[in-house]
């Protein structure tokens, strides 16, 4: 899981431009370079660079963890140069301006904006401000990302992991994370909500709902009688992204449907 932060972001020839992780090793999110250059496939595109050039990088929160491709800046003049759109050489340009005035002043300024600074006193303190005030966002959201981040690599792995795990088992790591719930209450809880088939044969199955949502799975096991028959039993288990689904619930009581 990466907590990869954008570090510049600004309007460029009309298009919304952002850069993330640092400086030095800037990365741009490559459906962003799609939409600036008006390629219509990413995919097509990110064909078009050398494997060192572009990133799969996995980020988002505790309930939304996705991976996305980024290009590296040697990625990017890449993919601008072989762009055939008019946009892309003008793109170049002003993306390596931003990048040297940067690197050299730690800020991005035009000119024209040096200017006004060398001659309004007022408007150079009015900018400092503004720029202190963004750079004290950024740090408060680095350290809420910092205190997430045992909750996300809880997400990240549950979301990856191929075990499902039994209902009962749920109900002690909802407990875990906070809220006071047992096996017995936690069924009645999912048939009342429509989770869980709630009578005949079918009881304390998946609902369609829930398994469009993927929240469980049905296991399918055989058992011998004693007679020689043999018997198909099933038990509902809770897949990785229905664990993260129901712990987020409980731990955010007052969106538990009633």
């Amino acid at each position: 899981m990466s907590d990869i932060q954008i570090v510049e972001q600004r309007e460029v020839l009309g298009k919304e431009f952002r850069m993330y992780g640092d400086v030095d090793s800037p990365l741009f999110k490559a459906d962003d370079v799609a939409t600036w250059i008006e390629h219509s496939n990413v995919s097509v595109m990110l064909n078009s660079v050398d494997e060192s050039e572009k990133q799969l990088i996995t980020i988002g929160t505790i309930s939304n963890v996705y991976t996305a491709w980024f290009l590296t800046e040697d990625g990017l003049y890449e993919v601008l140069m072989q762009s055939r759109k008019p946009i892309a050489k003008e793109f170049k340009k002003q993306v390596k301006e931003i990048l040297r005035t940067i690197r050299k002043h730690g800020i991005y300024a035009t000119d024209n904006v040096i200017a006004q600074v060398l001659e309004n006193p007022d408007f150079g303190i009015k900018l400092l401000s503004q720029l202190k005030e963004e750079r004290e966002k950024n740090k408060q959201l680095s350290t809420q990302v910092e205190q997430d981040k045992p909750k996300v690599v809880f997400a990240d792995s549950v979301a990856t992991s191929k075990t499902s795990i039994l209902i009962g088992d749920l109900a002690k790591l909802i407990k875990q994370n906070g809220y006071d719930i047992g096996q017995n209450r936690l069924f009645e809880w999912l048939r009342e909500n429509r989770y869980l088939i709630k009578s005949g044969s079918s009881r304390n199955m998946p609902t369609q709902k829930a398994m469009e949502m993927v929240l469980f799975e049905v296991k399918e096991s055989t058992v011998n009688n004693p007679d020689g028959s043999i018997r198909v039993t099933k038990t509902t288990k809770v897949t990785g992204k229905g664990q993260i689904y129901f712990v987020n619930l409980f731990k955010n009581q007052e969106q538990l449907p009633a």
